[in-house]
């Protein structure tokens, strides 16, 4: 398989633009409310796409790169999860109208699409130039999965993130949502509107999940088509995955800890990857079972109603002034 085919990369990120243009000015070029059912065609076309390109690899290159395209969009499609717990975050503190969330999704992913491929270009230079650093993402997917396992429900602090802090100086902020958009003009006046400051926490958000999941695949796979085409497959289907699962995802009180093994288990078959190359097959049957167990655990065990936790639902969230959390007055 030649990664550097620049026929594959050119069609391959044609075909995204494509459908991402075909999904904003087609399908959602009004602003609405994402049903379930809607939500469940496009993450049921993302897939297909997905395992369809999938496909396609398995008749061109051979099983071996197809199971590393699956395993690869198998563990960054679970990572997308933990992205979907900060997406309902976010939105709640922001009491973003679940009209809009759509437009921000579609920005961010957008953003991220941009973000993976410098982080994988990036990565894989590395890992080429010096081999020595896949032990470096090795302990770091180790210890962030560890840091995954013992850590406590996450905080937005929108106020002490920079890019925010930074759009404050340079621009005003109306203090309540114009619409659909990012910017309005007042008395000859630019001001952001409090969807861009969503945007910006968003995206850089994003970078810290990139952190974890780009080394993550490199566990998998060293072919740089395989690790950018498995990751924006993943990336690319996470706005309806969010609208799907936005309601119940709390049910999965255990899946955080299901991805902390995932991440210790591709750190450690990158550590040994010198000593004993773990089997690709192997690699995926224990990231699926993982996955599995703790899904089925917290569907068998699931948290009492006395734990008693805020509610996330994005459709559900209390309407507050999304200029005090801005720190404005």
């Amino acid at each position: 398989m030649t990664s550097d085919n620049l026929l594959l990369w050119i069609v391959f990120n044609a075909f995204v633009l494509g459908m991402l243009a075909l999904d904003l000015l087609v399908f959602h070029r009004k602003a609405h409310q994402v049903s379930l059912r809607e939500a469940f065609t496009w993450s049921v076309v993302w897939i297909s796409l997905a395992l369809l390109f999938n496909l396609g690899i398995y008749y061109l290159w051979g099983s071996e790169k197809a199971l590393e395209f699956l395993a690869g969009y198998l563990i960054e499609k679970s990572l997308s999860v933990d992205n979907i717990f900060v997406f309902i975050m976010i939105f709640s503190y922001f009491a973003v109208p679940p009209m809009y969330q759509h437009r921000i999704l579609f920005w961010g992913i957008l953003g991220a699409l941009v973000m993976r491929a410098i982080f994988i270009a990036a990565g894989a230079a590395l890992l080429a130039a010096f081999h020595w650093i896949i032990y470096i993402f090795g302990a770091f997917l180790i210890f962030t999965g560890i840091k995954m396992f013992f850590a406590g429900d996450e905080k937005i602090e929108p106020e002490k993130n920079p890019a925010v802090a930074l759009l404050r100086r340079w621009m005003p902020i109306t203090k309540d949502y114009q619409g659909q958009h990012f910017f309005v003009r007042v008395d000859g006046r630019t001001w952001a509107t409090p969807l861009l400051v969503v945007l910006l926490v968003i995206e850089t958000t994003d970078v810290i999940f990139a952190v974890d999941s780009i080394p993550a695949i490199f566990a998998i796979t060293l072919d740089p088509f395989i690790v950018y085409t498995s990751n924006i497959f993943a990336i690319l289907g996470l706005r309806a995955l969010y609208f799907l699962l936005a309601g119940i995802l709390e049910m999965f009180r255990y899946l955080k800890v299901g991805l902390a093994f995932v991440l210790c288990f591709v750190g450690f078959k990158m550590m040994i990857v010198d000593f004993y190359k773990i089997p690709i097959g192997v690699s995926l049957a224990v990231v699926a079972g993982i996955l599995a167990v703790s899904i089925l655990v917290s569907l068998v065990k699931p948290k009492s109603a006395a734990a008693g936790t805020a509610d996330l639902n994005p459709g559900h969230v209390p309407i507050k002034e999304p200029a005090n959390p801005l720190g404005e007055p």
